[in-house]
Parts: C-alpha cells; sequence; structure tokens
C-alpha cells in the first residue's frame, strides 16, 4: 500500500509540472520599432529571447533538473579526487562499526558475569562439600576443581571475544587453534607396577563354592567379585554355581577368560565340579561371614535347592558376628585366620555385602594379579555386539544414561537424601552434563515408563535442539547389529539384554548413573577397569536434592 501510495504522489507532481508547461499565457512585449522583414538563414534559428529567459529562469527554479544535472559532475569530481571506498568505510567504521562494538562488549560483560556468579554458587558448593561430606573423594575433588577451571576458561573466552581480530585478540597472546580444553578428559590409571595385588595360586583340589542369593545380577556379578578375592586369600578355586541354583552366568560372562588372564585354572563350574566329584558334591565345611539375619544368609528354601542338586553340607558355622545391615570393615589378616581350612570343599555364605580391603577391591583392575584390563567382563558375542549398536546408532562420541525408575521410588525416599528426581529437573542435570561433553546424542538404558521417557526426551534440549534419546530397539531381521545373540540363541535373554545395555554405557564417552544402584556400580566398574572413565562420569543430579519430595506411607 505504500509503494501504491507514494507512486500516485509522483503522478500528480508530474501532472501539475505538465498543466503549469502548457496552460500559462507567456507574456511578449511589442516591439519597440518596426523592422523590416527579412527571410530567414539555413543557420539562423529564430527564438524569441523572452521565451529562452523565463523557461530559463523557470529550470533553475525546478529543484528535479538542478539535480540532475549537478548529480553527476559531483559523482565526477568525487571520483576523481577522492577514493570513494576509503571514503564510505571510513564513515561506517566510525559510526556503525563503533556501536556495533559497544553492544558486543556490553553482551559479552554480561554473560561473563552471569557465569562469574554460577561459578561463585559452584564454588561454595565445593566448599560445603568438602566441609560437611567425609566421603568426598579425591576424585571428585579433581572433577570439581577442574570444573571450575573450564568454566573460568569460558569467562576468559566471553571477555576477549570483542576483541578478537581475526586468529588474535587485542593485548594477548595468539590462539593456538590446535588448543582445546576437554573438561570430560578420560581419568588416568594407575601404573600396573603401583596396584597393590596378590597372586591367585590355588592349591590342587582345593575348592571355594561359591553362594550369591541377595538381589539381582548386578549384586551377584559384585559378590562374584568378592568371591574370587577370598578365593584368591584362601588359595582356592573358585566353583560357579549351578544355573539351577543362580543365574547362568556362562551366557554373560567369559570363564576361560579369567584362567587366560591368570594363566592358570582358577575358575570351574559346578557341572565340571559335580562330575569329577561323581554327582556327590559335599561341602566339608559351611562358614559362615554373615551371621544375621541368618547363618550364611542362606535359607531353608535354597538350602533344599543345593541338596536337590546333589550337593551336601554341615551345619552353618558363623565365624563372628556380623550383619548385613552394618558390616564391619575387615583385612586380609582377618579372612586368612578366620577361613583358612584343610578341607576340599569350603564356602563361606554370601559376600555381597562384605567390607573387606576397600581400597583393594576397588582400584581399577581389582585386588588379584593379572594380565588384562579386568576379569569380570562381558562375554565375546555381547562385546561384539555392543560395538556393533555403537557403529549403527551412536558413534564415537555418546553420553550414556542409566534412568533407573521402576522401584526406585520408594527406595529412594527411604533414604536420608532421597535420589528420585522430578524428570524436569532430571533434564536439567542432564543437559549440563550433555553440554560439557559436547556429545550429539544420549543411550538411554532405563526401565522407566513411555510416559516418562516421553516427557523426558521433550524437555533435554540443547541451544534450541533436543538431544536424542537413543533405546536398543525391537528386533529387526533388517538390522544386523544384533545377528550374533540371534544366531547364538542368546536374544530375547533378559540377563544378556540386561549385559549388553551395560556394556554399551561402559563404552560411552561420559556416563550418568543411578545412584544407589548396583546396575550403575558395576558399569563404572567396567569403566574404570577399562580405561573409559571419563571426569564428567556422575551420579544424575550429583549434589542436589529432589525439589519436590513425597510423604512417605
Amino acid at each position: 500500500m505504500e509503494r501504491d501510495s507514494s507512486s500516485s504522489d509522483e503522478d500528480d507532481d508530474r501532472q501539475n509540472l505538465i498543466e503549469q508547461n502548457d496552460t500559462k499565457h507567456h507574456y511578449s512585449p511589442p516591439p519597440t520599432q518596426t523592422q523590416p522583414h527579412q527571410p530567414p538563414s539555413t543557420f539562423h534559428i529564430s527564438v524569441d529571447s523572452g521565451t529562452i529567459r523565463r523557461r530559463f529562469h523557470h529550470f533553475l527554479h525546478n529543484k528535479r533538473y538542478l539535480f540532475a544535472i549537478l548529480l553527476p559532475l559531483l559523482i565526477l569530481v568525487l571520483f576523481f579526487s577522492t577514493d570513494l571506498r576509503h571514503l564510505f568505510s571510513f564513515s561506517f567504521s566510525n559510526s556503525d562499526l563503533r556501536l556495533s562494538s559497544r553492544d558486543r562488549m556490553r553482551e559479552s560483560e554480561l554473560q561473563a558475569l552471569y557465569l562469574l556468579k554460577q561459578q561463585q554458587l559452584g564454588l561454595f558448593t565445593l566448599w560445603n562439600h568438602t566441609q560437611s561430606n567425609s566421603n568426598f573423594s579425591h576424585s571428585d575433588l579433581n572433577l570439581a576443581v577442574l570444573n571450575q577451571i573450564s568454566l573460568n576458561k569460558q569467562i576468559q573466552q566471553i571477555l576477549l571475544s570483542p576483541h578478537r581480530t581475526g586468529n588474535f585478540f587485542q593485548g594477548s597472546e595468539p590462539i593456538d587453534p590446535g588448543f582445546r580444553f576437554d573438561a570430560c578428559a578420560k581419568v588416568g590409571q594407575k601404573n600396573k607396577n603401583e596396584r597393590r595385588t596378590i597372586e591367585w595360586k590355588p592349591k590342587p583340589n582345593k575348592y571355594l563354592f561359591a553362594i550369591c542369593l541377595s538381589g539381582q545380577m548386578s549384586n551377584h556379578l559384585i559378590c562374584l567379585e568378592k568371591h574370587m578375592f577370598f578365593a584368591a586369600l584362601l588359595n582356592r578355586v573358585l566353583v560357579i554355581p549351578s544355573p539351577k541354583f543362580d543365574y547362568q552366568y556362562d551366557r554373560v560372562l567369559d570363564f576361560d577368560h579369567i584362567n587366560k588372564c591368570l594363566g592358570r585354572k582358577v575358575i570351574v563350574s559346578f557341572e565340571d565340579l559335580l562330575e569329577a566329584k561323581k554327582n556327590h558334591l559335599h561341602i566339608d565345611r559351611l562358614f559362615c561371614y554373615f551371621s544375621l539375619p541368618q547363618p550364611c544368609y542362606l535359607d531353608e528354601e535354597h538350602i533344599k535347592k543345593l541338596k536337590s542338586l546333589g550337593v551336601s553340607m554341615g551345619k552353618p558355622e558363623p565365624i563372628w558376628k556380623e550383619d548385613i545391615r552394618n558390616p564391619n570393615k575387615r583385612t586380609v589378616q582377618d579372612v586368612v585366620s578366620k577361613f583358612s581350612s584343610d578341607e576340599d570343599v569350603t564356602a563361606i555364605g554370601d559376600v555381597f555385602y562384605a567390607d573387606l580391603e576397600q581400597d583393594w577391591v576397588m582400584q581399577p583392575g581389582g585386588p588379584i594379579a593379572h594380565q588384562c584390563k579386568t576379569l569380570i567382563e562381558p562375554s565375546r558375542l555381547i562385546m561384539l555386539t555392543a560395538q556393533r549398536f555403537v557403529q549403527t546408532f551412536l558413534g564415537k562420541n555418546f553420553v550414556a544414561l542409566h534412568f533407573r525408575r521402576h522401584g526406585f521410588l520408594k527406595f529412594c525416599n527411604a533414604k536420608t537424601h532421597s535420589c528420585f528426581f522430578p524428570i524436569p529437573q532430571a533434564a536439567d542435570c542432564i543437559t549440563r552434563v550433555i553440554e560439557k561433553a559436547n556429545a550429539p546424542v544420549i543411550y538411554l538404558s532405563t526401565d522407566a515408563a513411555e510416559s516418562e521417557t516421553s516427557l523426558l526426551q521433550s524437555l533435554v534440549v540443547l541451544n534450541g535442539k533436543a538431544v536424542p534419546l537413543v533405546k536398543r530397539p525391537p528386533r529387526n531381521s533388517a538390522e544386523k547389529w544384533d545377528a550374533l545373540l540371534y544366531r547364538h540363541g542368546l536374544e530375547g535373554d533378559s540377563q544378556v539384554e540386561a549385559m549388553l545395555d551395560k556394556t554399551i554405557c561402559a563404552m560411552s564417552s561420559v556416563f550418568i548413573g543411578a545412584p544407589g544402584s548396583t546396575f550403575t556400580e558395576d558399569i563404572l566398574r567396567l569403566r574404570k577397569d577399562w580405561g573409559s572413565a571419563s571426569m564428567c562420569d556422575e551420579y544424575l543430579c550429583q549434589g542436589e536434592e529432589p525439589n519436590f519430595i513425597a510423604d512417605n506411607e
């Protein structure tokens, strides 16, 4: 509409100009004297001088014609006397550019001020943790300090960014384009020679019968790992339980791998030992590491199961007063002195809750001397399947999230500090980790309902873009990443799938775990042993409490 109105105004002006030229009566004074009539010359143009003067006078007062004449002349003068590009660039740089520079500096200062406030809050939080939390580990302190260094570096870059000229900052050293501060660097490992370990050299025909009953598969794997430590201390071969009594471990673990790592046979299956004993296996002494709530944490139902498998045993023998709800710290000397025996087959019951030489047990690679990264790790088939999944869906740089929800609400709220977070709060925590890790995708290992994961997906947003949450899809014959499990009859096994989830999470660039979950703890063990642990690994919303907690029943 504006363009039409402007055009109409120009037409009106032009019409008025034409009317003035055509309708105005020009005054022509009569001649003062009579002149003889002369025929016109060929080169003579007869023009009324009064008419010329009036038209010239009218021309001078018409701005349009005057501007049309003078503008080309002005451009020619400027072209030969001045560098126009320099003139215009000088004018631009002294007005608009100065204004733009001031705007950028103000924006940078506001961003830096916000980050400085965040840094102040982070330092206060770090101070409170170091003063009030005796369990605040050295690695936690290192990570917190490294995060503050990273934040400080970011503030410096923001403040200096308006002064950038090419690849340099005015008044500063040139920036090395190859420099990159990696806030999520891998955690350094100890040299093998620096580890505190013991040799596992079992005596011939001396066995320790493993019994693991507490919790699910992850608890049992931790129990087995501790049983290996006990077997090494007592110089015995470890007997893996029967799948009729416990999980079918050979579907998820590679026991030949353990024997190869130590260069000798330190583990045998229940079936192999039962065959060697001619289908009658007797536990000569049933020691009990735990006496409460019941000796050996072994109830009548499980004793009957063992007997049905051809296993006989004597009466459980509590060695000391030990309650799984409040275990005492024990030493190697305590174990050797109390559980050593000349009997062929012994057992000590469930040891999942045993608090024995945690500094030894928790170090990368574990407490036993061996030639591998770790002794207890997923089977080769699961490892290959996990690698193929990562290559298909995730790529090298991804964050893994163990998002435990089923049954976790009541479990967490019963603790002093609840670990069950509302999904919007969890999404904020996850987004902060994603920003530090600079990863494009999240692998989601969860038992949560679709309603929860859908909401979480909608809220995990970075720089205006949703960060994809990837779960393992249902079996599809067009996809070949899981073909190995399918060909070996392992597809659909819940324990195999759980171990596959752990393996994928252990391969991630950064891992976010569920506090209080042994599933998470087993992933952290694998990452620590494999050397894949990151400075950014953390529990979900670590250092925070849920912003809303429901009442207890």
